[in-house]
């Protein structure tokens, strides 16, 4: 104890003792000043940093309906370190949820937030879950929020509600939700739309992607808004207009070939030459209007029970069709083996001038799963390449022409 202190308080006893309450008072308050002073250099071992203390506090995204409220961190209070020396967010991003209400319905959604300056537009994925799935569900399982914070992609996961679907499936194989400005589609470009408003998204730099019937929506979303998605990413989905009802969808589903005969030599795939025997044509989709198509990656397991793995190739027809005077697109193919042990078939597809369309990967041995997943989340396949990291290096190669 401070001898100073103890000194002082002795003397305010006897002071009290004699009856002098005045004088008493006066070395009480004399002690706790003593109390109070440290040598030069000493300092609590509590108080070492107590200017120094930064505490991050995420914001919460507001609904669309109300306007968004800046959320103040305790780094931009502090006098000890000025507003614009603080960390935008976290060393390992943030994630924000919200509600979005459009002319169409409304669905909630969880985003994803890049560590860094988030002044600077950066680019956007949009990640449409499968059936049975929710964005957290699919964040882990994809690991997507780890390969977009390595190259500062926001990450949008839109959440289908259950009482659009039992089984909070997207809608792709209804009539209603596979045009732009109608149903599901309408509802996400306006989701998409909305975060890009309220966040630093560099507008030619907008991407969608989705597992399943999320994959299915994503690639009716690259078709209905060429304007909006730069580039699509399709995995273990089906092609926009596959189906336009629940008989067509499962007929899709088991590989019929309604939508096209297969082409650039993928019969020779262990399972569909066979398959594709017997099946009778149905009536085909349109040719392509003239106008921008959607470069798409596809990622599809070539034993896959629960969408055949036909429907990649589908896919990837529709995206390297020919429009009207346009040259046949050509291809690359090479066959490799993942460093997480299965093998793959990567096609490339370009066209006549060398622009790339598409990525065909056909993986090996896997099912109904996501290629390179991780097991914190369902329908994945560690095995496989890293469908996340491949699918945001194809991305990052493409971007809406300038306006």
């Amino acid at each position: 104890m401070n001898p100073l202190f103890q000194k002082l308080m002795g003397q305010a006893a006897r002071l009290t003792s004699r009856g002098d309450l005045q004088r008493a008072t006066a070395a009480i308050q004399e002690a706790l000043g003593a109390a109070a002073f440290r040598a030069p250099g000493q300092r609590a071992a509590h108080d070492a940093s107590a200017n120094d203390a930064v505490i991050d506090v995420q914001a919460r995204e507001v609904p669309a309906s109300a306007k968004p409220v800046a959320t103040a961190t305790a780094a931009s209070r502090s006098p000890a370190r000025p507003p614009e020396a603080a960390p935008a967010v976290p060393a390992e991003g943030e994630v924000l949820r919200g509600t979005y209400a459009g002319s169409t319905g409304q669905r909630d959604w969880r985003l994803y937030v890049p560590p860094g300056d988030t002044a600077a537009p950066r680019p956007l994925v949009v990640m449409l879950h499968g059936c049975t799935q929710d964005p957290d569900d699919f964040a882990a399982g994809t690991a997507m929020d780890e390969a977009a914070r390595a190259q500062g992609f926001y990450v949008l996961y839109p959440a289908q509600a259950q009482s659009a679907n039992p089984q909070r499936c997207w809608n792709w194989f209804k009539h209603n939700h596979q045009q732009r400005g109608k149903g599901e589609p309408a509802l996400l470009a306006g989701m998409t739309h909305d975060v890009m408003a309220r966040h630093a998204i560099d507008p030619r730099r907008v991407y969608v992607a989705g597992l399943s019937a999320g994959g299915a929506m994503a690639a009716i979303l690259g078709e209905a808004y060429p304007d909006l998605y730069a580039a699509v990413g399709v995995h273990s989905g089906l092609a926009a207009g596959a189906a336009d009802d629940l008989p067509s969808a499962l007929a899709a589903m088991k590989g019929d070939a309604a939508n096209g005969p297969l082409s650039h030599g993928l019969a020779d795939l262990p399972g569909l030459e066979t398959f594709a025997q017997g099946l009778a044509p149905k009536k085909k989709r349109a040719p392509r209007a003239a106008g921008r198509r959607t470069p798409t990656i596809v990622f599809h397991g070539d034993r896959d029970k629960t969408v055949h793995p036909v429907n990649g190739e589908h896919i990837v027809a529709a995206c390297t069709q020919p429009a009207a005077n346009d040259e046949a697109a050509c291809t690359s193919e090479e066959c490799v083996r993942s460093p997480n042990g299965r093998a793959y078939t990567r096609r490339l597809h370009a066209d006549a001038a060398g622009r790339p369309l598409a990525e065909h990967w056909v993986v090996h041995g896997a099912g109904h799963a996501w290629s390179g997943g991780s097991a914190r989340g369902s329908y994945t396949d560690a095995g496989g390449p890293d469908a996340s990291t491949e699918m945001l290096r194809f991305f990052s190669g493409h971007a809406l022409p300038e306006r």
